[in-house]
């Protein structure tokens, strides 16, 4: 199966390390990062759960549930979760998922057979609180993930999807937005972006973050 952008996430019940795990039940009306790695007790792996595990409180600002998942066993993940809380030194408050029939892993794509037949890569995924695939990114294995840009896309959404802008390469929370070309009627530009804006071509519109 392959997911796209805008596709709903698959629904599955499978073993964690906190028990059996129905995703659409645990993640309820959250917003999820649902991210993949290639096998427990391995260092990169370690320090991408440390950080996850030490970002939660700007998950839960942002109403985000974090899950991983590797095709490792539930006894197994929850031996390794004392090293990653020993060596990262933190608490991994989220689940992993054993997906050891890789049930999961194959409805999301997440083996690629020309990095290994077995193990997952490091997919990782946004998912909203209607279930759908708001972002994909894949790296190798042997490359750590960049949870700081997992944020700012996150904050990308949330403010997309309150407000009707997009926004400029390396946006970050608080930054100039950018107005839509959808939008040209100068009426509604003047009620939708009450702190005005500057082109400099007549597609390129800035304009101060909205909810700023």
């Amino acid at each position: 199966m392959t997911l796209r952008l805008g596709d709903t996430a698959p629904d599955f019940t499978q073993d964690s390390s906190i028990g059996k795990l129905n995703f659409y039940e645990w993640a309820g009306d959250s917003w999820v990062v649902l991210f993949s790695h290639p096998a427990d007790f391995t260092p990169v792996c370690t320090t991408e759960l440390g950080l996850t595990a030490r970002l939660k409180p700007e998950f839960d600002k942002r109403n985000v549930k974090a899950i991983a998942l590797s095709v490792d066993t539930a006894d197994k993940h929850v031996q390794w979760i004392k090293d990653i809380e020993d060596t990262q030194q933190t608490v991994v408050g989220f689940p992993i998922i054993a997906d050891a029939d890789t049930s999961v892993a194959l409805q999301f794509d997440m083996i690629h057979p020309n990095q290994s037949e077995t193990m997952t890569v490091r997919s990782l995924f946004i998912i909203d609180p209607k279930k759908k695939v708001r972002l994909m990114i894949t790296y190798p294995m042997s490359t750590g993930r960049n949870f700081d840009e997992v944020l700012r896309v996150i904050d990308a959404l949330q403010l997309t999807d309150g407000y009707t802008v997009a926004t400029p390469g390396n946006w970050r929370d608080g930054d100039d937005v950018i107005i839509p070309l959808s939008i040209q009627d100068e009426a509604v530009i003047r009620q939708k972006y009450p702190k005005g804006f500057t082109a400099q071509r007549p597609y390129l519109r800035v304009t101060p973050q909205p909810n700023k």
